[in-house]
């Protein structure tokens, strides 16, 4: 399995792929066959997976000790599309109309971890809340910390807003901000809020005002006895951008969008940063599609469960080495561009008087950040 990660992690989209580990054995060591590997991931049943979630974990606990503990705990549900080229196994039409599955995951916002994955059959329906809340205790089982002393959110679109989802959240001490459907309700509470009502709406930092948009918020407007005490709706209105879809508007044309959650901030305006910033899950959807989601290999689909699995390890490799080892622009850079300038770098490995030591290409640009990695992950050995 780690031989797969660290493949996955360096670009690999195949298991054969794992030759270009196996044709370097001064640098890997001794790397598992192809079929091994193939047996490997076939072994993985629910218990193996339970085993592998609480490695995870462990290491994660260990990367977080050691500095990455963002100190600050929104966790993004999301599902994407994997469109299969053959009947594989639970491979179904999706609501695109295309043919494949429909995955269902979560990040942590701060760091970009990726803490938990379910592979489901692409008619998979978006808001299935026996799906969320799997998927919910897989990623508060990843978290070293206990959401009863800190702050955990956990954050999603309109599709994580069923009454099984945001219940969970509240049995397990998470707030939730999960996007709201404009109802009729919802829809008439926004065309009576009065101008003065309206406060301007901040950038996902901010540092500043949001141009044209605006909030305001509904709770004493809609009925939300339904949801657990404490719910409070949020709405924001503005000029839609080009090719933005809308519900309705109001006579000015606005788009409008609200949410619920239960935290208990004042900051309406904050609250609505917080909840846009959801749409940076897509982003490490992207990296993660870049870090072998996109192919599944098997007929299987266990095999294909144990795949994905794999490749969350393969993405947080990368993101627990752009926290500790790396600093500007190469901490915050895509899968892509890490394999290019470090990952991929050419170099050779000499070994002369009982020293080994690797000598990079002149002239490549990025070798003095590859060896300061190197220096930052050799100090953070001599301290585990």
């Amino acid at each position: 399995m780690t031989d797969l990660a660290v493949m996955i992690a360096g670009g690999g989209t195949t298991i054969s792929d794992l030759a270009v580990l196996r044709d370097q054995p001064s640098l890997f060591g001794d790397v598992a066959s192809t079929p091994t590997a193939w047996r490997t991931l076939d072994a993985v049943d629910g218990e193996a997976l339970e085993r592998i979630a609480a490695a995870r974990a462990k290491a994660r606990s260990n990367v977080w000790a050691h500095g990455a503990d963002p100190g600050f705990y929104v966790i993004d549900f999301d599902a994407t599309l994997i469109t299969s080229h053959s009947e594989k196994e639970s491979a179904a039409a999706t609501y695109k109309k295309g043919f494949g599955f429909h995955p269902l995951l979560a990040f942590l916002d701060a760091t970009g971890e990726a803490l938990a994955g379910l592979l489901r059959p692409g008619n998979a329906g978006s808001n299935t809340a026996a799906d969320h809340v799997t998927v919910l205790d897989m990623a508060l089982a990843q978290l070293p910390i206990d959401p009863s002393n800190v702050e955990v959110i956990a954050r999603a679109d309109s599709a994580g807003l069923t009454h099984g989802f945001i219940n969970a959240c509240v049995n397990a001490n998470v707030h939730f901000s999960v996007g709201h459907d404009l109802t009729e309700p919802v829809r008439t509470a926004c065309l009576a809020i009065p101008k003065r009502a309206w406060q301007p709406a901040v950038t996902a930092d901010g540092s500043d005002y949001r141009d044209g948009a605006e909030i305001a918020e509904i709770t004493n407007s809609v009925n939300l006895s339904l949801w657990p005490a404490g719910t409070r709706m949020i709405v924001r209105r503005e000029i839609p951008h080009p090719g933005a879809q809308l519900s309705f508007t109001d006579i000015d044309g606005h788009r409008f969008q609200a949410f619920i959650t239960n935290q208990t901030d004042p900051d309406i305006a904050y609250l609505e940063a917080l909840q846009r910033g959801r749409g940076r899950a897509e982003k490490l959807i992207c990296n993660l599609k870049d870090t072998g989601c996109t192919n599944l290999p098997s007929t299987e689909f266990a095999i294909n469960q144990a795949w994905l699995t794999t490749t969350l390890i393969a993405h947080d490799l990368l993101v627990w080495c752009q926290q500790l080892c790396l600093t500007g622009d190469l901490a915050r850079a895509e899968p892509k561009r890490l394999r290019y300038t470090l990952l991929h770098t050419a170099g050779q490995i000499a070994r002369t008087g009982r020293q080994t030591r690797l000598r990079i290409a002149a002239g490549w640009p990025w070798a003095n950040q590859l060896v300061d990695a190197f220096d930052r992950c050799h100090r953070l050995r001599l301290t585990t």
